[in-house]
C-alpha cells in the first residue's frame, strides 16, 4: 500500500535529522503523480495516502472515503503553499501529516535517494523510540524491537519478505546502504494485510519511485573519506577507508516512464581490541592439593582483531504508467558485504575439566572463580580429583583466528497496479535470495619441548589473570619470551569448519481494494491472497590438520615457524601490558610444509558436519480481509481498520540421523569413506492461524488524538531451530540424542494491545507522543535436555540393540521445545519534539527526544553464571532513550544525537561457541554536520562513535566479565553534489 504523507513526515520528524546535505523542500509540481508516497527535496508531492504501507513501488492500498478524502485534499492544498529550506520547516510539515496515519508507527525517510547519512539503515533505525540495535564488529546490525530480539521481527524491502545472511531469522541490517533505502516504516501495532512474523514490530523498507522526482534527471553524488583512530593499534588495519554512492534518476515520454539506478561503495577497516572471558558453567575442585570447589570459567582470551570491510550495493528501479489507471514496475536491490576479519592474540581454555591447577583463587560470593594461578597438571601421576592419570592440554595458546565472512542479499520483482472507479487491484510476484559464508578458520601455535625432534612435547606454563567487571582484566606470565620464541613455538592446529547458509524466498501477492461511496462507519474494504516459498539450507565441513595442544601426533606433528610466517606483534593503548605474541599466518606456515589441499569436506570422522547441515521448506498460504473504518461518535471522528489474516503454515525438514551398529543405509562422504549409521530423514507438521487485528483513531481536535490498537500477531520459529539432523550415542543400554532443533516447533504466538496518545503543539512547531503495549506472549522457543524421553511418540526411529535384539531404551533427548508458560511484555514510549522555541536567528535550533520503558517476566534458566539462575527475555532493554539537539538555518547545519539502552540479555558472546550473555549498558554519540556551499554542493563532518563506546558482556553477574571490545572512534569529510 502507499504511503499517507503524513508518514513520510514523520519519518523527518520521528528520525531527528538535522540535514540532509543541501536537500530542502519545495512546492509541490501539478504534475506530480497523485499516487506518490515519496519524496523529492524534502518536499511532499502528491496527496495523502493510506499511512499503512509495505512498498512504494510495488504496493498501493489507498484509503478514500469522501470524508476522509476531503480532509488530505485540503492538507495537501495547504501544504503545496508552503516553501520549505530547513530541517526545522521538514518537521512542521511531518506534524501536519501525523496525526492522519491509520496505526501506529515511526517512519525514516531521506529526502531523497541517497540523502541518509548513516552507515546503514540500522542506524537510522535506533533513533526511533523502542527501537534498539546490538551492534556487531562496531556496527549496530541486529534490530531489538519493543523488548523483542530480530527473530521476532519481520522485514521486508519494496513490500517483499528479505532473506536473512544470519543463519536465522533475524536481518543483518548493516547489509542494506542508507544511500539506497528511501524509507523505512517501523509498525507497533499489526494490522490485516501486514504479512506475519512481526511480534515485536514490522519493519518495511522502500526504494524510491523515479516518477516521483520533481525534476527530469536528478544525479546525487556522495564522496567521503574516513579514519579510525584505533586501526593502528590493530595488526592488519589499516586506519583510512571510504564511502562512495552515486544515484540517478529520469523521467521520460512525458513522464509516463521513470528509470532510477544507485550505486554505494563502503571501505572500512574491521578493528576491535578484545578481552574474552569464558562460561562459569562447572563446579570442581580446583586443585589436587586441596578440596577447595568453585566455578572457574573455561578460559580467557585476549585479542587484536584487524581487517578490511567492503560493502557495495546496487538497486535499478523501472516504472512504466501508461495511463492513469496502470501501473507496472520492476526493481531490483542487490548487497554483498565482504568482511575480511582475522583474530590474533592468545587463548587460555582447560581451566575447568581438571584439565589445570589453579591457585589463589579470587572468589565472588556465588563460587565464581575471577582471578587466580593456572598452572599445567602435573606431568605423571595420578589426579586425586578423577583417580585417573593426569591431562597436560593446558596451555597459553597462541591464535590466528579466521572469522572472514562473504553475505550477498538480492531482492527484487514485478508488480502491477490498475483501478477503475472504486476498484484498485495489485498483483506483484517477487523472489529474494541471501547467502552467507564465513571461513571460520581456528589457527594454533604452542610452546613444545624437543622441537625437531620425533616426539616434541607441549611445555608446562603458568599464567596469572584477573577479571575487572565492565573493564579490560590483566594477563601476566612469568616467561613472556617463549610466546615469540621461534623456537619454542609451533603449529599445533591448523582447522577450518565454515557456517554456510543459503535462503531463498519466493511470494506472490495479489490484493484487491473497493472504496466506498457513501457508507457512514467504512470507506473501503479491501481482501488479498499471499503464496510464499521460502527454502533455507546449512552446510556445514571441515579441513583439519593437527590437533590443539598436539595432543594427537597421527593427525599431524607440530609444524616449525619462520619469522615470515611469525610476525612478533605487541599491544599499544589500555592492552599495554598484555603479552606480546606471534601474528601467524596459518596457509603459509602450512605450505612451507608442503600442505597445500585445505579445501573443508564433509566426513564421518567429523559427523557433526552432516548432522548440522539439511534443509528447511516453510509454505505459507495467507488469504486477508479487512474494512477501512472513517465514522463518528460522540461528535468526533473515528478512523481506523478491522480485519483477519488467515494463515496456513507447512514446514518440514529433511537431514540425517544417526543409528550406529550399521542399522542405518550406506551413505559415502566426501572423503570416500562408508557409512551404515545413518538414515535419512523428513520431519514436520502443518498448522493454521486466525489473526484477527483492529485499529481505532479517535480525534479529539486538531491537535490531540487517541489510537487503540489491537491482534492476535504469531512470529515463525528460528528457521535454523527446525533442522532435523541428530546425532546419537548409546550408554547402559540407551540410545541418546543431540541436535538442539526440532522441524516440530510452534511459532511464537502473542495477543498485543496498544494505546496511543498524540499531542500536537501550536503552529505545528512540535509534537508529543505516549505509546503503551502489553504482548501476552503464549509461547517461546528454548533448548531443553529430556531424560527417558519417549523417542517413538515423536516419530523418531529408536535402532535395534545389538545386545538384547530389542529397540534401545529411551535415553537423553537434546532438543528445542515451545515453552508454553509465556508471560507478558509491556512497555512504555514517549517521545517529544520540538522547534522554533528560541527567536530570531536561533529559531533554527531544535530537540527530538525519545525513551522507552520495557518490562517482561519472562526468564528462563541458565547456568553459564556458575550456579544456575534465571536470565531475562533476548533483546530486551528495560530503558533505552535517544536524544538529539540540531540546528539548521538552511546553509549550516549541526547535530548531536545519542542513542542509549540498558542491559539486555543475548546469544552474541565472543568466544569458541555462541554463548548467552548479558550486554552491559551503553551510550554511542554521533556528530553530524554540513555546511551547503550552493544549492548543488554540500559540505560533510561527521563523527560516529564519539566517545569509543566498547560492548561489554558478562554472565549474570557484572564481575563476571564476558568480552570487553573497543572499535574506536570513526571520522568522515566529504562532499555531497546535487544535480
Amino acid at each position: 500500500m502507499v504511503l499517507k504523507r503524513n508518514v513520510l513526515a514523520l519519518a523527518l520528524a520521528s528520525a531527528g535529522f538535522c540535514f540532509s546535505l543541501g536537500v530542502h523542500a519545495a512546492p509541490t509540481d501539478n504534475s506530480s503523480n497523485p499516487g506518490s508516497a515519496s519524496v523529492a527535496s524534502n518536499a511532499p508531492t502528491s496527496s495523502p495516502q493510506s499511512t499503512d504501507t509495505q512498498s512504494q513501488t510495488a504496493t498501493s492500498n489507498d484509503n478514500a472515503a469522501p470524508k476522509k478524502a476531503d480532509q488530505k485534499t485540503q492538507l495537501a492544498k495547504s501544504l503545496d503553499a508552503i516553501t520549505v529550506t530547513g530541517y526545522s520547516k521538514s518537521i512542521e510539515t511531518a506534524v501536519d501529516i501525523q496525526r492522519y496515519a491509520d496505526t501506529i508507527q515511526n517512519v525514516v525517510t531521506a529526502a531523497d535517494i541517497g540523502g541518509l547519512p548513516d552507515q546503514s539503515i540500522a542506524d537510522a533505525l535506533t533513533r526511533l523510540p523502542g527501537v534498539t540495535a546490538e551492534r556487531i564488529g562496531g556496527e549496530a546490525s541486529q534490530i531489538n524491537c519493543n523488548g523483542l530480539s530480530g527473530n521476532f521481527i519481520q522485514t521486508t524491502l519494496d513490500g517483499r519478505v528479505q532473506p536473512s545472511t544470519s543463519g536465522t531469522n533475524y536481518i543483518q541490517f548493516d547489509q542494506y546502504p542508507a544511500e539506497l533505502i528511501n524509507q523505512a516504516t517501523v509498525y507497533k501495532s499489526q494490522q490485516a494485510n501486514l504479512i506475519e512474523g512481526g511480534v515485536g514490530c514490522s519493519i518495511a523498507m522502500q526504494t524510491a519511485n523515479p516518477l516521483d522526482a520533481k525534476q527530469e534527471q536528478t544525479v546525487n553524488i556522495d564522496m567521503r573519506g574516513s579514519y579510525n583512530n584505533q586501526a593502528n593499534d590493530v595488526y592488519g588495519a589499516n586506519p583510512e577507508g571510504y564511502r562512495f554512492s552515486a544515484a540517478w534518476q529520469g523521467k521520460f515520454l512525458n513522464d509516463t516512464l521513470g528509470v532510477g539506478l544507485g550505486f554505494a561503495r563502503m571501505q572500512q577497516p574491521h578493528v576491535s581490541e578484545q578481552w574474552v572471558g569464558e562460561a562459569f558453567d562447572g563446579l570442581q575442585t580446583l586443585n589436587s592439593t586441596s578440596s577447595q570447589q568453585a566455578y572457574p570459567s573455561q578460559g580467557i582470551q585476549v585479542q587484536q582483531n584487524g581487517g578490511s570491510e567492503r560493502r557495495n550495493g546496487y538497486l535499478s528501479t523501472i516504472v512504466w504508467k501508461p495511463t492513469d489507471n496502470l501501473q507496472i514496475s520492476g526493481n531490483g536491490f542487490y548487497s554483498q558485504y565482504d568482511d575480511a576479519s582475522f583474530g590474533r592474540g592468545f587463548r587460555a581454555q582447560l581451566f575447568d575439566q581438571n584439565q589445570a591447577q589453579i591457585t589463589n583463587p579470587v572468589l565472588l560470593p556465588n563460587g565464581a572463580v575471577v582471578g587466580g594461578t593456572v598452572s599445567s597438571n602435573p606431568s605423571s601421576g595420578i589426579d586425586p580429583r578423577t583417580n585417573n592419570p593426569y591431562s597436560n592440554n593446558f596451555s597459553l595458546e597462541t591464535t590466528a583466528d579466521n572469522y572472514t565472512t562473504h553475505t550477498s542479499v538480492f531482492s527484487g520483482g514485478l508488480n502491477a497496479k490498475w483501478s477503475s472507479g472504486p476498484w484498485t487491484v495489485m498483483a506483484d510476484a517477487s523472489m529474494s535470495r541471501a547467502t552467507s559464508s564465513e571461513i571460520n578458520v581456528d589457527t594454533t601455535a604452542d610452546p613444545y619441548n624437543g622441537l625437531g625432534t620425533a616426539s616434541p612435547s607441549l611445555m608446562s606454563q603458568s599464567l596469572t589473570y584477573g577479571l575487572n567487571g565492565l573493564n579490560i582484566g590483566s594477563l601476566t606470565v612469568p616467561n613472556p619470551g617463549i610466546y615469540t620464541n621461534l623456537g619454542d613455538m609451533a603449529l599445533s592446529r591448523y582447522g577450518v569448519y565454515p557456517y554456510v547458509y543459503h535462503d531463498l524466498d519466493k511470494g506472490f501477492r495479489l490484493e484487491s481494494t473497493y472504496e466506498f461511496a457513501d457508507n457512514s462507519l467504512f470507506s473501503a474494504l479491501e481482501g488479498g491472497v499471499y503464496i510464499n516459498n521460502h527454502t533455507y539450507n546449512a552446510d556445514r565441513s571441515a579441513y583439519v590438520y593437527g590437533s590443539e595442544w598436539g595432543d594427537n601426533p597421527s593427525a599431524g606433528a607440530p609444524l616449525a615457524l619462520n619469522s615470515s610466517d611469525a610476525v612478533t606483534t605487541c599491544w599499544r593503548g589500555d592492552f599495554a601490558a598484555m603479552p606480546c605474541f606471534l601474528a601467524l599466518n596459518g596457509p603459509a606456515i602450512l605450505a612451507a610444509n608442503g600442505i597445500t589441499n585445505t579445501t573443508p569436506l564433509k566426513s564421518w570422522a567429523n559427523n557433526w558436519t552432516y548432522i548440522q547441515s539439511g534443509q528447511v521448506d516453510v509454505k505459507s498460504r495467507d488469504a486477508y480481509l479487512m474494512a477501512d473504518i472513517d465514522t463518528n461518535l460522540f461528535d468526533h471522528s473515528v478512523t481506523g481498520n478491522v480485519g483477519v489474516r488467515v494463515v496456513r503454515t507447512s514446514q518440514y525438514s529433511s537431514g540425517l540421523q544417526e543409528v550406529d551398529n550399521n542399522a542405518g543405509v550406506p551413505i559415502t562422504d566426501q572423503t570416500g569413506v562408508t557409512s551404515s549409521n545413518y538414515i535419512p530423514v523428513t520431519q514436520g507438521k502443518t498448522y493454521t492461524d486466525v489473526l484477527p487485528s483492529i485499529n481505532l483513531t479517535y480525534h479529539f481536535d486538531d491537535a490531540n488524538q487517541l489510537r487503540f490498537s489491537a491482534a492476535k500477531v504469531m512470529a515463525p520459529p528460528p528457521i535454523s531451530s527446525l533442522l532435523a539432523g541428530h546425532g546419537a550415542w548409546e550408554s547402559d543400554g540407551q540410545y541418546n540424542l543431540w541436535s538442539n532443533t526440532s522441524p516440530l516447533l510452534d511459532p511464537m504466538y502473542a495477543g498485543q494491545f496498544d494505546l496511543s496518545f498524540e499531542h500536537y503543539f501550536a503552529e505545528s512547531s512540535g509534537a508529543f507522543t505516549a505509546h503503551v503495549f502489553t504482548k501476552h506472549i503464549d509461547s517461546f522457543v528454548q533448548q531443553i535436555v529430556y531424560n527417558d524421553f519417549d523417542f517413538a511418540s515423536a516419530g523418531i526411529t529408536v535402532p535395534i540393540d545389538p545386545n538384547t535384539g530389542r529397540p534401545y531404551l529411551n535415553g537423553q533427548y537434546q532438543t528445542s521445545f515451545n515453552n508454553t508458560k509465556g508471560g507478558t511484555v509491556h512497555g512504555l514510549d514517549l517521545f517529544y519534539q520540538k522547534t522554533h522555541f528560541l527567536p530570531g536567528v536561533w529559531s533554527g535550533l531544535g530537540v527530538s527526544a525519545g525513551f522507552s520503558l520495557t518490562q517482561s517476566a519472562v526468564q528462563s534458566l541458565s547456568a553459564l553464571s556458575g550456579p544456575p539462575q534465571n536470565q531475562g527475555l533476548p533483546g530486551l532493554s528495560k530503558k533505552s532513550a535517544s536524544a538529539a539537539l540540531f540546528y539548521d538555518n538552511g546553509t549550516f547545519s549541526v547535530r548531536l544525537n545519542g542513542t542509549y539502552r540498558s542491559s539486555f540479555v543475548s546469544d552474541s558472546q565472543m568466544s569458541v561457541n555462541n554463548q548467552i550473555v548479558y550486554f552491559a549498558p551503553e551510550t554511542v554519540f554521533d556528530l553530524q554536520t554540513a555546511y551547503n556551499f550552493t544549492k548543488n554542493v554540500s559540505l560533510l563532518f561527521q563523527i560516529l562513535n564519539l566517545t569509543n563506546q566498547p560492548t561489554r558482556t558478562y554472565f549474570g553477574n557484572p564481575n563476571q566479565t564476558g568480552t570487553i571490545q573497543y572499535f574506536g572512534q570513526t571520522t568522515y569529510l566529504g562532499v555531497n553534489i546535487k544535480l
